[in-house]
C-alpha cells in the first residue's frame, strides 16, 4: 500500500524521550493514522512511520531503525529507509511487501532500541512493540488492535476487520496486563497514563475514560 497524501508538518513531543505525529489518511477514508518516534539507548527508532515535512523530520534527527508492527503499515518506510540509510524490521511473513525488510521478527524478539515483539492474535500477522523503562513507565505501540477517537475511549478494532474477534479479545487482556503507562495505538491519540486501565476499558465497553 502507497504512502497516505497528506504529511505532518510538526512532531509532537509527548516527554523526553517519545515523538508523535499523525495525518489524514486518505487511503482509508481520511481515517486518522498517527506514528512515532522513540529515543532509545541504541538511538531513534521510527513506529510505524508516516509521511513527514522535511523539517519536521529534521527535528528528529539521527534515527536507528525502522519497526512495523505489520505489513499494513509500510507508509514512508521504505522512502525513509532510503533517505536516511536506515534498516526496517517487519513481521516474518508479512505479505504484499512493496520491497524486502531488511530484518524480520517473531512473537518474543528484541528489536533495535530494546523493543520486545508481542503477537496479536486474532488481527493477521500484527505485533504489539514494548518498550520498558527502568523508571517502570514504558510503553506499548499496539499498532491496530485499539483504536481511538480524538481523546475519546479506546476501542477494540471493530468485529468485521479481525480474523478471530475472540483471539483479538484474548491478545489484548494479556497486553493488558503488562506494567506499562503510555499506549501508541496506529490510529488515535496516545495514552499518557494508564495504559492497562484503557484496555481494560476497552475490553469491558466502558467509555467514561
Amino acid at each position: 500500500m502507497s504512502e497516505p497524501k497528506a504529511r505532518a508538518d510538526r512532531i509532537q513531543l509527548l516527554n523526553p524521550w517519545l515523538y508523535h505525529w499523525s495525518v489524514l489518511d486518505d487511503r482509508i477514508g481520511d481515517y486518522r493514522s498517527d506514528a512515532y518516534a522513540v529515543l532509545t539507548s541504541d538511538g531513534k527508532v521510527l513506529i510505524d512511520p508516516l509521511p513527514l515535512a522535511e523539517e519536521a523530520l529534521a527535528e528528529i534527527g539521527k534515527v536507528a531503525a525502522i519497526c512495523l508492527t505489520g505489513g499494513q503499515h509500510q507508509r514512508s518506510a521504505w522512502r525513509y529507509r532510503k533517505a536516511l540509510g536506515v534498516p526496517v524490521y517487519v513481521p516474518e511473513g508479512a505479505v504484499d511487501l512493496e520491497e524486502e525488510p531488511d530484518e524480520s521478527y517473531r512473537d518474543g524478539d528484541s528489536l533495535p532500541g530494546g523493543f520486545k515483539a508481542i503477537q496479536v492474535h486474532g488481527l493477521g500477522n500484527s505485533f504489539a512493540l514494548l518498550m520498558e523503562t527502568e523508571g517502570g513507565s514504558g510503553a506499548l505501540f499496539c499498532g491496530d488492535l485499539l483504536v481511538r477517537d480524538t481523546d475519546g475511549p479506546f476501542q477494540l478494532l471493530p468485529d468485521e476487520y479481525l480474523d478471530d474477534p475472540a483471539l483479538a479479545r484474548e491478545s489484548a487482556h494479556r497486553l493488558a496486563q503488562l506494567q506499562v503507562e503510555i499506549l501508541c495505538p496506529a490510529h488515535g491519540v496516545p495514552c499518557l497514563i494508564g495504559c492497562g486501565q484503557a484496555i481494560q476499558k476497552a475490553l469491558e465497553g466502558k467509555s467514561d475514560q
